[in-house]
């Protein structure tokens, strides 16, 4: 079972639309690890953190590559995991078979906590809405992706965020760690409260119970450990091993030596009847965010330790059981600044994740630095990496790509999972329009259609939709055409310029609010993915892809007037308007055909006759005159032809009001 991201949220929300920018198969961890199980039955190990993805890998080390695979379905960080009864995982997952059994909705914020009763199968969860909730494992598995209504009991009176969840194996005593400071204590059997126990003085981050539920050790970010007597409600003892938070920990099934990690990257065995012994194990390349046991040996031959830096070690705990069995300590262990262990002994490699980037002014690639400070170049529209730059000058990299042209914002970029995660939003999405041209793209007729790249991209991101396969326009009469006798069901797929890779996920969403439905790309012709995209997808989606309706234009105003040095009098201000993407060229054959007229008639009768074979060379003439014999400013900048209007108006005009333009005639 693992935890993850806010759910409900109250009232419906503007939905939208989200996607993932990703290799089909992400074999490393990103970003950070912040959850860790062990199956010493199958010699697996389950890793999962800020990338969303939970990976399951082998331990066994004769393996070359330790991978097995990954479950997607989470959306945001997975905070913790839990196996449940006998390995079989519950987001509800499957961990044999690594698919979502369900998804439960019952947390109206970040789940930052689970606590597990082996005994009982009861699962707990907790996080930053203050409550916890209990869950029965049994009626769990049996959920369905339709039928996932599950009553649970909660416990309240959290003050504060819950960052640590503790339950014994027999299922008798929960305990919460939150920004409180404070230890709170339920019966998870009646759901009654018990107790809250106070001494930290900052955010509790980790618990532990021992299995009759009679004693709790916790770590805080306040850099202590503390033990308690759940019997006597008080702190029995305080260890101080640390200089920073202690985030991880981990204790011996006697509950007679604790293992601790955290801030400060060190890991140490401490004697908890004994608090003067302890043993550093290990130091770590980054924080401890959590840590394993390897209980399938007594004493435990190796911890796994995993940090934000995303790569997973396993540390061989040899010659510490010397240290815990017998009284006879040497001196290293009273003092311990020599690590016992200095090369660990199997190491499960993280990624690198995107922690810089850059949207260009086409407002279609991405320029990003990663963890390895490397810098690659991505196609937002196609959803891929376009190249790897290697570790060259971002910054020099970002000037080396400027072009003055200017594209309104469409979309919006995220990092917190180190990938590359663009949302679209009703408000903004379709605001984007550019010649086919311009984009790259060219029409089977030899044409510049004008193109809106966020409606685009929502067509290839729906492009498996059956919905979206079919114009309802030409439904009735189209459907089917007789070719030889045989009947033919027309579909036209996607946009027909382009598509996005078939594993691309996307996210149906809340603004700021519950994940609604992921799916991958190929999966939406699925029969159960298109009955609940009918439920999610938004009207403002559907218009474009299932109806096809484009977006309007956008529009600009604008002032056109003769220049200062022109020595033409300054007519009536007109106020225009005309598209943004309309080219400079195209108002300088304005000025010249209707204001300048310097060919007076000849034009006009043409142009009003009929079509005739020399139109075509009559407007390009036009075109090249008013280049010959006309230039625009603004602001007293001569304006290149090939520029559109929103471009001037963004690196040119710069100021408030309309924009205006000028035109003088050049001196021959």
């Amino acid at each position: 079972m693992a935890a993850h991201h806010r759910q409900n949220t109250a009232g419906r929300r503007k939905v939208q639309v989200s996607y993932v920018i990703r290799d089909e198969v992400e074999k490393y961890n990103r970003n950070g690890v912040n959850a860790l199980q062990l199956d010493p039955a199958l010699n697996r190990l389950f890793t999962a953190g800020r990338d969303s993805i939970i990976r399951i890998w082998s331990v066994n080390q004769h393996k070359q590559d330790p991978y097995i695979a990954s479950m997607e379905h989470h959306t945001d960080w997975v905070n913790d995991i839990v196996l449940c009864c006998n390995g079989k995982t519950l987001k509800v997952w499957n961990a044999h078979k690594g698919f979502c059994m369900s998804t439960l909705r019952t947390h109206k914020d970040y789940v930052k906590a689970l606590a597990y009763a082996k005994d009982k199968e009861l699962v707990a969860s907790a996080g930053l809405d203050r409550q916890i909730f209990l869950w029965d494992v049994n009626t769990l598995t049996a959920l369905t992706a339709s039928n996932n209504t599950v009553t649970t009991s909660s416990l309240s009176g959290n003050k504060d965020s819950i960052y640590s969840l503790a339950m014994n194996q027999l299922g008798t005593i929960i305990v919460s760690g939150s920004t409180e400071k404070v230890l709170r204590v339920w019966d998870p059997r009646t759901c009654a409260k018990l107790m809250k126990l106070k001494g930290h003085t900052d955010n509790v981050k980790a618990l532990l119970l021992n299995r009759d539920g009679t004693q709790c050790l916790s770590g805080s970010s306040d850099g202590t450990i503390r033990l308690w007597s759940l019997g006597q409600q008080r702190c029995i003892a305080t260890y101080r091993v640390h200089d920073e938070g202690v985030w991880a920990l981990q204790v011996n099934d006697a509950f007679t030596h604790v293992y601790s990690g955290g801030r400060d990257r060190k890991i140490y065995c401490t004697d908890l009847r004994n608090p003067d012994i302890r043993v550093l194990i290990c130091e770590e390349k980054a924080p401890v965010l959590k840590m394993e046991l390897d209980r399938s040996a007594d004493p435990p031959p190796s911890i796994w330790v995993a940090t934000t830096k995303s790569t997973v070690n396993k540390w061989t705990l040899k010659g510490i059981h010397n240290f815990r069995a017998s009284g006879d300590y040497d001196n290293d262990c009273t003092n311990p600044i020599t690590p016992l262990c200095t090369q660990p002994d199997q190491v499960i490699k993280g990624g690198a994740s995107i922690i810089q980037c850059h949207i260009l002014n086409d407002k279609r690639h991405i320029l990003t630095k990663d963890t390895n400070n490397n810098v690659a170049y991505w196609d937002v529209l196609k959803a891929c990496k376009v190249e790897d730059l290697g570790k060259v000058d971002f910054e020099d990299e970002i000037k080396k790509r400027f072009k003055m042209v200017y594209v309104p914002n469409w979309f919006s970029v995220d990092l917190k999972t180190g990938m590359l995660t663009i949302t679209l939003d009703e408000s903004d999405c379709f605001a984007a329009w550019v010649s086919a041209k311009d984009a790259g793209f060219s029409s089977p007729d030899g044409s510049d259609p004008k193109l809106n790249l966020g409606g685009l991209l929502l067509q290839a991101l729906l492009e498996y939709w059956p919905r979206t396969h079919v114009n309802p326009m030409d439904e009735e009469e189209n459907e089917v055409n007789h070719v030889n006798g045989e009947q033919e069901t027309r579909v036209q797929k996607g946009n027909g310029y382009f598509q996005v890779p078939p594993h691309t996920p996307v996210i149906f969403g809340e603004a700021g609010g519950r994940t609604l439905f992921r799916l991958l790309c190929r999966d939406s012709g699925g029969e159960t993915e298109s009955m609940l995209l009918n439920e999610t997808v938004p009207q403002w989606v559907i218009d474009i892809t299932v109806d096809k309706n484009m977006p309007k234009f956008n529009k600009i105003p604008f002032y056109l007037q003769p220049h200062a040095s022109s020595g033409a009098k300054t007519l009536k201000k007109d106020r225009l308007s005309a598209s943004d993407m309309l080219q400079v060229r195209k108002v300088m054959e304005h000025v010249y055909e209707k204001i300048i007229n310097l060919d007076n008639e000849s034009q006009t009768t043409s142009s009003s006759n009929n079509e005739k074979p020399g139109e075509q060379e009559k407007e390009e003439d036009i075109a090249v005159l008013a280049e010959e014999k006309i230039e625009l400013l603004c602001q007293d900048q001569v304006l290149d032809p090939n520029m559109d209007l929103r471009t001037v108006k963004h690196f040119i005009w710069k100021s408030g009001g309309d924009l205006t333009l000028h035109y003088r005639q050049k001196s021959t």
